[in-house]
């Protein structure tokens, strides 16, 4: 179980830093992921993790370049928007694809982005965007053998399909059996407490918004599916 500290991303005292996968992850969730990097592995496919856990100041820094328009925010195709005429859509472009810091799932390091290393062309830069996944993207065949085999091993999208909050990553994979829990416990109060202490952009704003931006994009989320419940048990 998490305390708020670990749900907040303000501790990582939940999570073992893995080299071999270039990333930290909680202690629950090396072996599913190796059992279903192997399975890929059979199939030709270098299932990698590009993003493991990521702390509140990590995610912070990524809410702050956006909110400068120092990185780009994307419309649901992946266009680039023009940040200066964001204006009052500002947050709300910014949920799109990144989390609230304090209530991003890859805080609790359970919650993964994956690639297909076996993919890429030489020089390729990685963008986690739709295109990639798309049937002719450099990722969709990964993404075909996602479908059929990530809930076996415990994983499911959380991000799959449009429900009015964040835009589809079907890249984005989450360990259910540590998620789901850490979902049940994760609070408005407590997101809240942490971005005070911080010194994020809009966060005057985003408080205000708190109990709106609490239904439509953290726990506006879809649930895993019974293998995956199976599989995590």
């Amino acid at each position: 179980m998490l305390n708020e500290l670990e749900l907040t991303g303000r501790a990582r005292t939940h999570v073992v830093q893995r080299d071999d996968l270039g990333a930290a992850l909680h202690p629950e969730v090396v072996e599913p992921f190796l059992a279903l990097r192997e399975a890929a592995a059979r199939e030709g496919i270098g299932l990698e993790i590009c993003s493991g856990f990521r702390d509140f100041e990590a995610q912070c820094r990524i809410w702050n370049l956006k909110y400068r328009g120092e990185r780009p925010c994307y419309d649901a195709h992946g266009n680039v928007r023009d940040y200066a005429a964001l204006g009052a859509e500002l947050i709300d472009a910014i949920l799109a694809w990144s989390a609230l810091p304090g209530a991003s799932r890859h805080h609790w390091g359970c919650d993964i982005d994956v690639i297909d290393r076996a993919a890429l062309p030489p020089d390729y830069r990685v963008r986690l965007l739709p295109d990639e996944a798309e049937p002719g993207g450099v990722f969709h065949r990964m993404h075909l053998w996602l479908d059929e085999n990530a809930a076996r091993c415990g994983f499911f999208r959380p991000y799959r399909g449009y429900r009015g909050g964040v835009y589809p990553e079907p890249w984005h994979l989450s360990y259910a059996a540590v998620a789901v829990p850490a979902m049940a416990l994760l609070r408005e109060e407590l997101i809240a407490t942490a971005i005070r202490a911080s010194d994020m952009h809009g966060a005057d704003a985003v408080l205000q918004r708190l109990p709106e931006i609490f239904r439509s994009h953290v726990v506006n989320v879809a649930d895993p599916e019974p293998a995956a419940h199976f599989a995590a048990t």
